[in-house]
C-alpha cells in the first residue's frame, strides 16, 4: 500500500512538472487576507518591506496587487518547482537581524489566515490579439473573473473558453483579457480572467463597449462556458507598483 501511494504521489508530481513547462507561464501567488481594521498598519508595514528590499536589494522581484476584499497578492514568476525552494531573503535577514523578525510579527498582527499556491497563465486561452503577454502600461485596474467546474467536466469547460476566445475574436473585440488557471497547492479547479484598464470609469466604458461589438449572440456563447461552472466570483482591484519589487 505504501510502494502505491508513493508512485500515485510521484505520478501527480511529475503531471504538476508537465503543466508547467508547458504553459507560458508560472506563478508564485502569496495571498494575504487582511483585516479591515488593520488596513492602514498593513499598509505602512508592506511599504516598510518594500523599502528594505530596496535597499539590500534583493534578488527576487514580484509584482503586487490589492483587491475590493482586502486580499493582498505578491506574484512572482518561476520557471519550475526549484524556485520554490529559493531564500531571496536570507541575506537580507542575516543583515537585518532582529528587525527581520520583528517585520514578519507585525506583518502576522494584520491578518488571520495567508498562505502560498501556484497559477499557471494559460496563453491559448487568453485574448491578446496583439501579442502583449501583460497588461498594456498605465492599465493597472484589474477586474479578475474566477470561473470554477468539477473535474469531469474540465474538457468541456476548456472548449467553452476555446468558444469565447473565437468569438471575441472573430467579432474583432478590442476588449483584451488573459486567462489563468489553478495550479499546485489549490484544491479547486478554475480559470481566472483578468481585464485590465487604467480605472473603474474606463473599466466600464469598455465593457459597454464590448457589449455593443459582441451583440446578442454573446449569451449563447459563454453558455458554454456556463453551463459547466459550478460557481463564480468577481473581484475588483489594482496593480500596486508602490508595493511590486525588482532588483538593480
Amino acid at each position: 500500500m505504501k510502494t502505491i501511494k508513493s508512485i500515485l504521489i510521484l505520478a501527480l508530481f511529475l503531471c504538476f512538472t508537465f503543466n508547467i513547462t508547458q504553459a507560458q507561464q508560472a506563478y508564485l501567488i502569496h495571498q494575504d487576507n487582511v483585516k479591515p481594521s488593520k488596513i492602514m498598519q498593513y499598509e505602512k508595514i508592506a511599504k516598510a518591506f518594500n523599502a528594505a528590499c530596496v535597499k539590500h536589494n534583493v534578488q527576487s522581484t514580484w509584482s503586487a496587487a490589492s483587491t475590493n476584499d482586502l486580499k493582498y497578492y505578491y506574484i512572482t514568476p518561476i520557471e519550475n518547482m526549484a524556485d520554490v525552494d529559493k531564500r531571496p531573503m536570507a541575506d537580507m535577514a542575516e543583515a537585518m537581524g532582529d528587525d527581520f523578525g520583528k517585520m514578519f510579527e507585525e506583518f502576522d498582527t494584520c491578518y488571520d489566515t495567508h498562505g502560498s499556491y501556484i497559477i499557471l497563465r494559460d496563453s491559448k486561452l487568453s485574448y491578446m490579439p496583439e501579442g502583449v503577454a501583460e497588461a498594456p502600461e498605465g492599465e493597472n485596474y484589474r477586474k479578475w473573473f474566477y470561473m470554477y467546474y468539477t473535474p469531469e467536466n474540465a474538457k468541456a469547460m476548456r472548449e467553452g473558453m476555446k468558444a469565447v476566445k473565437e468569438f471575441f475574436a472573430a467579432k474583432g473585440s478590442k476588449e483584451y483579457y488573459r486567462v489563468y488557471r489553478n495550479g499546485f497547492g489549490q484544491m479547486e479547479n478554475f480559470y481566472m480572467v483578468s481585464v485590465s484598464a487604467k480605472n473603474e470609469i474606463d473599466s466600464a466604458t469598455r465593457g459597454k463597449a464590448n457589449e455593443d461589438v459582441l451583440g446578442p449572440d454573446r449569451w449563447d456563447v459563454f453558455n458554454k462556458v456556463m453551463e459547466y461552472t459550478t460557481r463564480m466570483e468577481e473581484l475588483s482591484g489594482e496593480m500596486r507598483p508602490d508595493l511590486s519589487y525588482s532588483p538593480k
